[in-house]
């Protein structure tokens, strides 16, 4: 551009700018700049409709996840303190020393679990819950009990009753787990819990995301479509979802459908044009998720830091470390000689049951692949007539390997032929008790509590290379995708959910899924 038209451009600008307020002062060539960012916004002002408020996920749950807090930990210090009867009175009042210390600790309680996010996290992951922050509750516990350790120690109370105090800790940690829980329970109830959510993009990846929205109405995802110019031919399984517009009509669309949430995944649009909608998206006050590029190599353990403001994902080694492994087995040794000291009366009276309604071994034992594709022999509590042919099944995973079919309700790797299972087998299978033998396997050192399922070796044979990686962990009782799929994925989706289990292996995700399991279980959802 030569400086004569420089020159005439700025003095438009400029004349045009004159009398506006906001650039009253400002050099031409300032006033021209903020001209053309101003003026598309007056006129998306002049043409947007005011939203008007109501009552979102975020806000509803917490306020009942505050509430919850408190009056647990209310419940259990009065607990204590009427199980105790150590009450010190200030003057005539009647309102312990100890009492006062409790309330004015109240207010830090409430900031630490602002500060690690307990109120915030509902509204920003649709798959979170009450057991995804036990840990968390743990240290707030924990440090809580030790603050108010020291402020009585401060106040003249230099010898706080122990007792009282490991009692007081046990009672809060265990009330406000289950008043959370509860708290959640409720809210998910309400209308103001569903949230309004778009998909941009129809592409393979955003019909894959629909179809595992639509899968799991516990999300309580009300998924109104897609946003897609030019959409991919539509899969079967998500039925009338319509393609609500292309991404230019977003906005209008938001605003209209009142959207809560919105999914970006890929599509056919531009890098500009995408980071134009995802920055158009943010102003209507609605959650954004982003599909990452190469998601398929991306973790649940990844994390994020930046490089002078460019932010970078990294990705975490493959294969556990030596301290997490033997972190990983303590927990396992401890765990499972637990549960098969808990548990030993149930499997006696189920080994008993089996030998009444049919002949056979106990057991049914099984050659499986564990951490480094080494063979081992698996322990179930037999649930079929003994002599069952296993040609059916090898068939049956073959035929599921080479679809995109889902394999039904009763389980990926569970062919029900009612012909050949015992009356006993049927409810050990609805039960999921046939499983309890694995503790034997889990106390060897053969499988973990948590981690893939151990496969047969002939379901290697349709094998994608990347998926070799859910053998740098042993094999589990429970897992990702028993937890988070069930009978929802295919057998390509459910072996990537153990190669990102893999890879995002913590021992907090760990302690997660055990905690999910039992709920998982009680919802006679199989878990394989």
């Amino acid at each position: 551009m030569s400086s004569r038209e420089g020159g005439d451009t700025l003095a438009f600008n400029a004349t045009s700018t004159a009398g506006t307020p906001e650039t009253a002062g400002l050099a031409p060539d300032a006033a021209a700049a903020f001209e053309r960012y101003a003026a598309p916004k007056r006129q998306e002002s002049a043409t947007d409709e005011v939203a008007p408020w109501r009552m979102r996920r975020g806000w509803l749950v917490r306020r009942m996840l505050l509430a919850a807090d408190l009056l647990a930990l209310a419940a259990a210090f009065a607990v204590v303190e009427a199980f105790f009867h150590r009450a010190q009175l200030v003057g005539q009042i009647g309102i312990g020393v100890e009492t006062i210390i409790f309330l004015a600790l109240l207010p830090v309680w409430v900031l630490a679990a602002k500060l690690y996010g307990l109120y915030d996290r509902d509204e920003e992951s649709a798959t979170h819950s009450t057991a995804d922050e036990v840990v968390s509750v743990f240290h707030l516990v924990t440090v809580g009990v030790w603050l108010f350790y020291a402020s009585s120690w401060l106040v003249g109370l230099s010898n706080p009753d122990q007792a009282k105090l490991a009692t007081f800790w046990f009672l809060a940690l265990l009330f406000v787990v289950a008043s959370r829980s509860a708290a959640r329970t409720l809210a998910r109830r309400q209308s103001a819990y569903v949230q309004n959510a778009l998909i941009v993009g129809a592409g393979e990846v955003g019909q894959l995301i629909g179809r595992k929205l639509l899968q799991h109405p516990e999300y309580r995802i009300n998924l109104l479509g897609f946003i897609d110019a030019e959409p991919r031919a539509k899969r079967r399984d998500l039925g009338d979802l319509p393609v609500l517009g292309a991404p230019e009509d977003i906005g209008e669309i938001v605003r209209r459908e009142s959207v809560d949430r919105v999914i970006v995944a890929f599509s056919r649009d531009g890098h500009e044009q995408m980071l134009d909608l995802v920055r158009g998206i943010r102003k209507h006050d609605v959650h954004v998720d982003l599909v990452p590029r190469l998601f398929e190599a991306v973790g649940a353990n990844v994390g994020i830091h930046t490089l002078e403001g460019l932010p970078l994902v990294g990705l975490p080694p493959s294969r556990i470390s030596r301290s997490s492994r033997l972190l990983k087995r303590s927990f396992d040794i401890l765990g499972s000689a637990t549960l098969l000291a808990l548990c030993a009366p149930t499997m006696l009276l189920i080994a008993f049951l089996i030998r009444r309604d049919s002949h056979g071994p106990v057991f049914f034992r099984q050659a499986r692949l564990g951490m480094d594709l080494h063979e081992f022999t698996l322990l179930k509590f037999r649930t079929m007539q003994e002599g069952t042919d296993e040609a059916p099944h090898r068939d049956y995973i073959k035929q599921i390997m080479k679809s995109d079919a889902l394999p039904g309700s009763n389980n990926l790797y569970k062919l029900e032929r009612h012909d050949s299972i015992t009356r006993v087998g049927r409810w050990l299978r609805k039960t999921s008790l046939d499983e309890l033998p694995q503790l034997i396997n889990v106390l060897r050192g053969e499988m973990s509590l948590v981690g893939p399922r151990p496969l047969i070796p002939y379901e290697l044979e349709l094998f994608s290379p990347h998926q070799f990686e859910r053998f740098l962990v042993p094999a589990g009782l429970t897992g990702l995708w028993q937890v988070e799929a069930r009978a929802h994925s295919t057998f390509g989706e459910a072996l990537d959910l153990d190669v990102a289990y893999a890879r995002g292996w913590s021992f907090g995700l760990d302690l997660r899924l055990l905690l999910r399991t039992p709920l998982v279980i009680f919802r006679n959802r199989d878990t394989g």
